[in-house]
């Protein structure tokens, strides 16, 4: 298992693009199953999950030509259902949550649909309760194999209807999504999860001849069809990335410019880090983070402690946290983070206070961070990453830190960031892959 050398303490200077948008591309991925004809997807992110399901799709038979890293051509015209219930797709299939997303394309084009226990971050409880109960109101019926540790679904044939989901679960609405549009009649989604992602994934599938309506807010409207055709769609810039890279700039005190970001699919990222005392100037669709000595976190009106918490779109998303969590160590001022959606989350911080954060873990939802205003530096210690952004919360740790630092357990990383470390050396980071 791979490991990051990283000697802190130096500033960086440059551009950098971000890579396509991992949580998207999980998603129409999977939806390349609702269709025999070809779909290419452009600006696909070169990491370990998207890799992961591409290659799970090529287990069940589905033709992938790449004609780069970054692009790829689909035509699910020949499946192997039986592969689902492998135990090699049961796996492979473990160590990546995104494969639970097979179950709807399937359901909904072939009647019958597995999911295998999900892997992915070790991040707290992660149920699967919206997309199960989703199914049946479509008239899906499932068995649970305990022994085999999978759901088995079947339907003669899916009906529309109006549901209410019990919580607007991005994973759990894409699911519903690419069922419902080959269901017979009209379902409709009221609760459901908005984010850039799901827009992405909707416009997607109209162009593939679905007909669904309310694009952007929580109440989806879909009009069943009998068959989905071919599309060629593009990927989003990772809006996840792009606030690690701001939170980056803010504690090396570095000259870093964001490009070809998406401004308007970024919802309050930016305004969110903007609390924090960070500057940030918008040139076109890049935005630009100039060298900042200091940088001071806002408070309320009254002079209250600012809070930040995860919040369903558009309120900030939960994969944030973390960043905004480590830079706050360096920021002037104080900062209470409130991670609500997953109670394992905030655990890392035992590492960033061995490197000299003032943080108080009040219980597994919430930390209190004074900021130490850079009155004494981070410094560098031996630490392994648990989950994709608890690991990139520590490498830019690492890299505002004094000294040398180990991140073991990279992978976790990889899973997220395509070509972290090369990416990073372009801007002068001295980070070593060993």
């Amino acid at each position: 298992m791979g490991s990051f050398e990283v000697t802190g303490g130096k500033r960086l200077k440059g551009s950098i693009i971000p890579q396509g948008a991992k949580n998207e591309a999980l998603q129409v991925i999977s939806a390349v199953l609702l269709t025999d004809e070809k779909v290419t997807i452009t600006n696909i992110p070169d990491i370990l999950d998207v890799n992961n399901l591409i290659e799970l799709l090529e287990g069940i038979n589905v033709k992938v030509e790449r004609p780069d890293r970054h692009t790829c051509i689909f035509q699910a015209d020949d499946i192997n259902i039986n592969y689902l219930r492998s135990d090699e797709f049961k796996g492979k299939s473990g160590r990546l949550r995104g494969s639970v997303m097979f179950a709807g394309p399937m359901l909904g084009r072939y009647k019958k649909a597995f999911i295998p226990k999900p892997g992915g971050d070790k991040i707290g409880r992660r149920r699967l309760d919206t997309h199960l109960t989703g199914f049946e109101k479509l008239g899906a019926s499932f068995t649970y194999y305990a022994e085999d540790g999978f759901y088995y679904f079947s339907t003669e044939g899916l009906k529309g209807t109006y549901m209410l989901l019990d919580e607007p679960s991005v994973t759990g609405t894409a699911n519903i999504l690419m069922a419902a549009v080959l269901a017979e009649g009209t379902t409709t989604l009221y609760n459901a999860a908005c984010e850039p992602y799901i827009q992405q994934l909707c416009k997607m599938l109209n162009h593939m001849g679905a007909n669904i309506s309310g694009i952007g807010s929580n109440l989806l409207t879909i009009q069943g069809v009998e068959k989905l055709h071919g599309t060629e769609h593009h990927i989003l810039p990772d809006m996840i990335e792009i606030g690690s890279f701001i939170g980056l700039a803010a504690m090396t005190q570095s000259d870093i410019t964001i490009r070809n970001v998406s401004h308007e699919n970024l919802g309050i990222i930016p305004d969110k880090f903007a609390q924090l005392g960070i500057k940030m100037n918008l040139v076109g669709d890049d935005i630009h983070i100039p060298e900042q000595d200091i940088y001071e976190i806002e408070t309320y009106m009254d002079g209250g402690v600012l809070t930040m918490y995860d919040h369903p779109w558009p309120g900030l998303t939960p994969d944030l946290l973390s960043i905004i969590l480590v830079v706050a160590t360096q920021a002037k001022g104080s900062l209470l983070v409130h991670q609500k959606m997953f109670e394992s989350r905030l655990f890392f911080v035992d590492k960033l206070i061995d490197m000299g954060a003032r943080i108080i873990l009040c219980d597994p939802h919430r930390a209190a961070i004074i900021g130490l205003g850079r009155q004494y530096k981070l410094r560098g210690i031996r630490m392994s990453s648990p989950d994709i952004r608890a690991g990139v919360s520590m490498l830019i740790a690492a890299l505002s830190a004094e000294g040398q630092s180990v991140i073991q357990n990279i992978d976790q990383i990889d899973r997220g960031y395509q070509y972290i470390d090369t990416r990073l050396q372009s801007l002068g980071a001295d980070i070593r892959r060993v």
